[in-house]
């Protein structure tokens, strides 16, 4: 693991989060990475099957849920963290488990749900006494 970002959103709820995460995946994207991005549960891995398509206009992120015959998919999407590692895992789960030291890069998209900080806090210091490379990103602050 390279480096861990924590993008603290100014909105809560899981759309501020998913749409997020759609953009900062069609970053990664274009720049030939390959992406899991890791889902609270079924229905937001369903929300952003779906809006993976239809977020921006003009926007084609190829993807696959994983296990979906997804070997050759540049970006897939689950609730679990594949085996194999992909350059950037995109965590909008509020935990971590799994093998997500096999990644590159970690994303924590944390938005301002109740509890969502306080578990953001747990994982950074977590993170920080590994000794990853942590960046903090206050999205409020910075697109004001």
């Amino acid at each position: 693991m390279e480096r861990v970002d924590f993008y603290i959103l100014a909105g809560s709820g899981r759309q501020a989060a998913e749409q997020f995460a759609c953009r900062l995946c069609e970053k990664a994207y274009n720049q030939g990475n390959r992406i899991f991005i890791r889902a609270e549960d079924g229905a937001q891995t369903e929300a952003l099957d779906e809006l993976l398509w239809t977020f921006r206009s003009g926007s084609f992120l190829p993807h696959a849920r994983v296990g979906a015959d997804d070997e050759d998919t540049p970006i897939v999407l689950g609730e679990r963290v594949p085996e194999r590692a992909l350059d950037l895992l995109v965590n909008l789960a509020g935990t971590l488990d799994g093998p997500w030291q096999n990644f590159s890069r970690l994303a924590e998209v944390v938005d301002q749900r109740p509890g969502a900080i306080q578990a953001a806090r747990q994982r950074y210091r977590a993170y920080r006494g590994a000794g990853y490379e942590l960046h903090y990103h206050n999205l409020d602050k910075e697109n004001a």
